[in-house]
């Protein structure tokens, strides 16, 4: 599944079995977002904000962030604020529904 956060897109999945650890990739394309050092703060930036929030997330879930051109354009705080609505989004869909 996929969430859509504007400046990235987050997608993720479920994983059954292993260990219970929240994994993560991060794209950033030279068509999306340009040169290396922009692909390299683009990653640097997604990676810290993957750091500093992972705990909102389930746990054995795999997510791969793909980042836009507009990622390196937003403030900090904004994409924080993006990525922590987009874990919301992915905890609420991987939370065991009652019958």
């Amino acid at each position: 599944s996929r969430v859509d956060c504007g400046a990235f897109t987050v997608w993720w999945t479920a994983r059954d079995g292993g260990a219970a650890l929240r994994r993560a990739c991060f794209v950033a394309s030279t068509q999306a977002v340009g040169p290396a050092v922009l692909r390299n703060r683009a990653k640097r930036r997604m990676r810290e904000i993957f750091r500093m929030h992972q705990t909102l997330l389930p746990q054995s879930s795999d997510l791969m962030l793909v980042a836009r051109s507009s990622v390196n354009l937003w403030p900090f705080a904004r994409l924080e604020r993006a990525f922590v609505e987009a874990c919301g989004r992915i905890s609420a869909g991987l939370s065991p529904r009652s019958p």
